[in-house]
């Protein structure tokens, strides 16, 4: 959501609740700005809410199996060398849990924040299996 457009958004959600049935919910959705001192949503729209949050868990663990269960088990057996192609996704998912796990400490050790998401995991897949499937052999050294 754009800043400039949520006071419009704040003001037509006050009438609408002022002239709708009671019955009547807008659902909306957001991710946490990309700075701590930035806001996304308006302080006075979020005391109105019933706020649901869906934050990745901060074990390891519990990361892995969170980012493996982004693929299906189709998309395991899609590629025409299943076993090379399953190890090194579990190595890429290993490695995207690191990463959520590693946010917690901020920007220590990182010389900028990037929010890593579910989105750069499963292009990170895609990217994968497209390189498996490009060449006969498995080209160890480059991936």
């Amino acid at each position: 959501l754009m800043q400039s457009w949520l006071k419009s958004f704040e003001r037509a959600l006050e009438l609408v609740a002022e002239y709708s049935h009671e019955d009547f919910r807008c659902v909306i959705s957001s991710e946490p700005p990309p700075m701590p001192n930035q806001q996304i949503i308006p302080e006075s729209v979020l005391q109105k809410c019933i706020k649901i949050a869906d934050e990745a868990p901060q074990d390891l663990k519990a990361n892995l199996r969170r980012a493996f269960s982004k693929f299906s088990p189709e998309r395991l057996e899609s590629s025409s060398k299943p076993r090379e192609f399953k190890a090194m996704l579990f190595a890429l998912c290993f490695f995207h849990s690191l990463i959520l796990g590693r946010k917690k400490f901020g920007t220590w050790g990182w010389s900028r924040g990037y929010s890593f998401n579910d989105g750069d995991l499963t292009i990170c897949g895609d990217v994968l299996h497209n390189y498996l499937e490009k060449y006969e052999q498995v080209p160890y050294e480059d991936i």
